[in-house]
């Protein structure tokens, strides 16, 4: 599953549409706008006013005819969090907003399913996978949301990108158990700089979502 197929997910979409995932549920509301189309690569100038998610399907089909998508023209909320999580093996978190991102991660806490994480600023971004049982969760990151943050923000096509393009690595990697996933480890950058870290993560046993 990926929720929201913007700027970020339409890369991840994208990716694992192309190495052969037979399935993706998606899950974007609303109509394109011409500012979406600096960094939502799945859409196209004369689809403008139309809604995002058909238009993903479109070409998601064009590049993979055998692929199967479930579209879903709605953004993940507490209501749907779960019958959207339910349906899928990987879960990959894309949305701006910490409410569908919370509602995600509660969804895939109680499921058990495995969720990769990846969010942007700007030139900054950074990447991690929970695996519910084995790792903490997006709430042990993030117990609340942060006071600084920000509706709208910066972005920059070629850094959404290169992030969605890590991520959908980061799901191929759990699909396939292939190499290591960035379980309990948060990878940060700077595009601005090129520069990248990583670093270790802990479970919150005080955790409102997986703690003890």
């Amino acid at each position: 599953m990926v929720s929201r197929i913007g700027g970020l997910g339409g890369l991840v979409a994208y990716e694992l549409a192309a190495v052969g995932v037979g399935r993706l549920v998606l899950a974007h509301a609303g109509k394109l706008k011409p500012s979406d189309l600096n960094r939502q690569l799945l859409m196209r100038h004369d689809a403008l006013g139309q809604a995002r998610i058909d238009t993903a399907v479109e070409s998601l089909k064009a590049l993979n005819p055998r692929l199967e998508i479930v579209a879903v023209p709605a953004n993940v909320t507490e209501a749907n969090a779960a019958k959207l999580v339910g349906q899928a093996d990987v879960v990959v978190d894309c949305a701006p907003l910490f409410e569908e991102r919370f509602a995600m991660n509660a969804a895939c806490v109680r499921l058990a399913k495995p969720m990769v994480e990846c969010a942007m600023y700007e030139t900054e971004a950074h990447i991690t996978s929970f695996a519910p049982g084995k790792t903490g969760c997006l709430r042990c990151l993030y117990p609340e949301q942060p006071d600084d943050w920000q509706r709208r923000f910066p972005v920059i096509g070629a850094v959404s990108g290169a992030v969605g393009c890590l991520g959908a690595m980061e799901a191929i990697k759990i699909i396939a158990g292939l190499g290591e996933p960035l379980f309990n480890r948060l990878l940060t950058c700077d595009l601005r700089a090129m520069s990248f870290n990583s670093v270790r993560l802990r479970p919150r046993v005080d955790c409102p979502v997986c703690g003890e």
